[in-house]
């Protein structure tokens, strides 16, 4: 039997399981191959993203499918295409949302050149340098530029890099030169409820310390896009 953390997230969640409604949050549990990683989504400040994924993973999309761009110090990318080599049926694209930033460890939408052409396509983020080329452009409008970032790693991470460290060149899929030699399959998500944090106990302060500027990781391939089945 699952933990109760794991629950079914529902439009009453908080109310079923008495947490307050800014206190309930859902985070997504992904079970891969090369092991586990959980995310949690935000809701406050990508609800329309967060709506659109939770779909999918109810909807049981997810699983069985592969990562299959692999791009170190930039992204690791999945959401349509199948360990079989078949991609998934997909329901309406969605409106962007850009108001996080694509640091290191957020998850986000891949989408085509149109902003509101985001499906099922996601992306985590390798490098806080990401944020620079895939963020809203500060002098356009509103949701119109941009990848919508909807939640980030909380546990996990170095199963994240892991996957990134993968040997690429398999051949296969929309970006063949990324896809790993030996597939990496997410064997299934699940949404769950992020654990409430207790109180924090203060800390002295640590003396503080200088570290030397390094050079950010250089960048490669191109920004994200939605593939097409």
């Amino acid at each position: 039997m699952r933990p109760a953390r794991w629950l079914a997230f529902t439009a009453t969640l908080s109310l079923s399981l008495g947490f307050g409604a800014a206190e309930a949050q859902p985070e997504a549990r992904f079970e891969t191959n090369m092991g586990t990683f959980t995310i949690l989504l935000d809701t406050e400040k990508a609800p329309v993203t967060v709506a659109n994924f939770i779909r999918y993973t109810k909807e049981g999309h997810f699983n069985g499918t592969v990562f299959y761009r692999v791009v170190p110090d930039f992204v690791i990318q999945a959401g349509s295409l199948g360990a079989d080599g078949k991609w998934r049926a997909l329901h309406k694209p969605i409106a962007l949302e850009t108001s996080l930033s694509n640091t290191r460890g957020t998850i986000a939408m891949a989408r085509e050149e149109k902003p509101a052409s985001a499906l099922a396509e996601f992306f985590i983020n390798l490098s806080d340098s990401n944020a620079k080329g895939l963020d809203a452009k500060p002098e356009a409008a509103p949701n119109t530029t941009g990848y919508a970032v909807f939640g980030h790693v909380t546990s996990g991470m170095e199963v994240v890099d892991a996957i990134a460290a993968a040997p690429i060149g398999g051949g296969i899929g929309p970006f063949p030169d990324n896809y790993p030699q030996k597939p990496i399959i997410i064997r299934k998500v699940t949404i769950g409820v992020a654990p409430v944090p207790g109180p924090v106990t203060p800390q002295p302060d640590a003396p503080a310390t200088v570290t030397p500027p390094t050079a950010p990781p250089t960048q490669t391939g191109q920004p994200p896009q939605q593939a097409q089945p």
